[in-house]
């Protein structure tokens, strides 16, 4: 594991994570899969400072762009991983470890040669039910209504999961006040937004998956 120490970028080399030495203290935290441009890890960053958000990026260029926002704006209640999500979800993240995976606008990998590459399918669902503590929370959002329904679908499938409302997006208060880029744009445009949460039922609900 790398980390530069004039940004809160962490690069994950051969797939290895410190987890428990991201941040030099103990709090709750959320992790965010696929951070982009970092703008979700800014805004929360921002209103929750006693909460510690790690946001996963496999694009190194588009983590080491948020890291340098984040470093800009002050911020030690947030890091930047690059990696690749899958992978340091199943075998570097701990049981339990966090109260809430933020999955927004994740690539619909259009051509069906490449479908295996969405990040949505059984097997990472049943990771993020075991990272999740009990009545953690999934929070999801994508434009592609029928990528939506697919990974609802999976959800459902899923006795680890139950269905909650999802929170209506807010008025924006100034010009980046929104969920992400991509959300952003597409409300800018008028274009459809799908939402859903999903909660962790407590205790044990599957067969746990194996790294």
């Amino acid at each position: 594991m790398m980390t530069d120490p004039t940004t809160p970028l962490v690069e994950a080399i051969d797939g290895q994570l410190d987890w428990d030495g991201l941040f030099e203290t103990e709090a709750e935290r959320e992790l965010e899969v696929g951070s982009g441009k970092g703008l979700f890890l800014l805004n929360a960053g921002q209103r929750h400072p006693e909460v510690q958000f790690v946001g996963i990026e496999l694009s190194r260029k588009y983590a080491r762009r948020s890291a340098e926002r984040l470093a800009r704006n002050g911020l030690k209640n947030v890091r930047v991983v690059w990696g690749d999500a899958r992978r340091l979800i199943a075998l570097q993240v701990p049981d339990r470890a966090v109260r809430a995976v933020h999955v927004y606008f994740p690539d619909p990998w259009w051509k069906k040669r490449h479908r295996k590459r969405r990040i949505f399918d059984a097997g990472f669902v049943k990771q993020v039910a075991r990272v999740l503590k009990d009545q953690g929370r999934l929070e999801i959002a994508t434009d592609v209504e029928s990528y939506f329904e697919e990974i609802r679908e999976l959800l459902r499938s899923d006795a680890c999961f139950e269905e909650r409302p999802a929170d209506d997006p807010l008025q924006p208060q100034h010009d980046l006040d929104y969920l992400t880029h991509f959300e952003r744009k597409y409300r800018i445009e008028g274009r459809p937004i799908y939402r859903a949460r999903y909660v962790r039922r407590s205790g044990p609900c599957s067969e746990e998956p194996q790294p």
